[in-house]
């Protein structure tokens, strides 16, 4: 039989109590409500990658009354998620916030129009009156509309660009012929509203040579400079892209899950299976690193838009770093 001494028992405490350390805690902040279009990183939670990565994540859904930025810059999350263009035109006008991964390869962003308004191509649009969300989601179609000539203040020869809100409303009341829609979401509404994919013509961004980066994860300069902080961001990054590839692996039970941590109860079944296999294209083909070429098409995007700009200068490297992502990677 072993016997223990006093030192040995309480050198074994110790242990123990070491053993049982609490977990780094990090909090992220969603852009928008829960829903599938964050499904890898309530997959991350659920299925322990978090947890094997020592740590307890808070997960704060976003909604029309919150900025991410501001959660972020007042101290409420270490990394939020959030669009590219919003994010660049943050940091120009001072937030010194830096993308340090970027789940989303492609964007969901499309014009979808109504078949009977005549429109077929892009050589259809003058005449037309096209709607699209305003807060920097309507650069990509002024862009689209500069390079196609187009001018947007509905004179000859011309479109009309009217602001909406985030919804189909307009394009279902034909207060517009166009609208702007996502893959995984507007787009279904209209359908849901009794319209059959025949009845539409869409025009995917990413396909028109105007899409921006999408649903990116950041950080600030101040956490970047922690060595502590940024160690849990490679260990946050690792996990939630572990997340993403099992939830474009296993979508139906990615939406379960999603739909397990929507404290809200608005969201349904159906309609997050459906989201789900949509974001699911997005995400294929990223491990999380950003693709300089992606981000200097948005950045391009953004300077030829013609409208107010978000931005008046390319921010360059600064805005983003692939110290985060190649560390977690390895």
């Amino acid at each position: 039989m072993t016997k223990f001494t006093g030192w040995g028992i309480a050198s074994a405490m110790l242990l123990a109590a070491g053993g049982a350390q609490a977990a780094d805690e990090l909090t992220l902040q969603l852009k928008w409500v829960t829903q599938a279009q964050f499904a890898g990183y309530y997959v991350a939670a659920e299925k322990g990658f978090y947890e094997e990565e020592d740590l307890d994540v808070t997960i704060k859904p976003g909604g029309p009354d919150i900025a991410p930025v501001q959660v972020l810059l007042g101290g409420g999350a270490d990394v939020m998620v959030d669009w590219l263009p919003s994010a660049l035109a943050a940091r120009e006008n001072g937030a010194p916030i830096v993308n340090i991964a970027q789940p989303f390869k492609s964007s969901g962003l499309m014009l979808t129009c109504l078949k009977e308004h005549g429109i077929e191509s892009p050589a259809d649009f003058p005449g037309h009156t096209l709607g699209t969300w305003f807060f920097g989601n309507e650069l990509p179609l002024y862009s689209w509309m500069s390079k196609l000539g187009y001018a947007t203040d509905g004179s000859e020869g011309g479109v009309t660009i009217q602001k909406i809100n985030f919804n189909v409303d307009p394009l279902l009341q034909k207060q517009v012929e166009c609208a702007t829609t996502m893959t995984y979401n507007e787009y279904w509404q209209v359908i849901d509203a009794g319209l059959s994919p025949e009845d539409l013509v869409v025009f995917k961004y990413q396909d028109e040579g105007i899409a921006t980066l999408e649903d990116g994860l950041y950080t600030t300069e101040e956490n970047l400079a922690d060595p502590a902080m940024t160690d849990k961001l490679v260990r946050f990054v690792r996990a939630s892209m572990k997340g993403w590839k099992y939830a474009e692996e296993n979508p139906d039970e990615a939406a379960e899950i999603v739909l397990e941590n929507d404290e809200t109860g608005a969201q349904t079944e159906k309609h997050q299976k459906r989201m789900m296999g949509e974001i699911a294209k997005l995400t294929s083909g990223s491990d999380g690193t950003l693709d300089p070429a992606d981000f200097t098409r948005t950045v391009e995007v953004l300077l030829s838009a013609g409208a107010d700009p978000v931005i008046t200068k390319d921010p360059g490297e600064a805005a983003w770093t692939h110290a985060i992502t190649d560390e977690a990677l390895k």
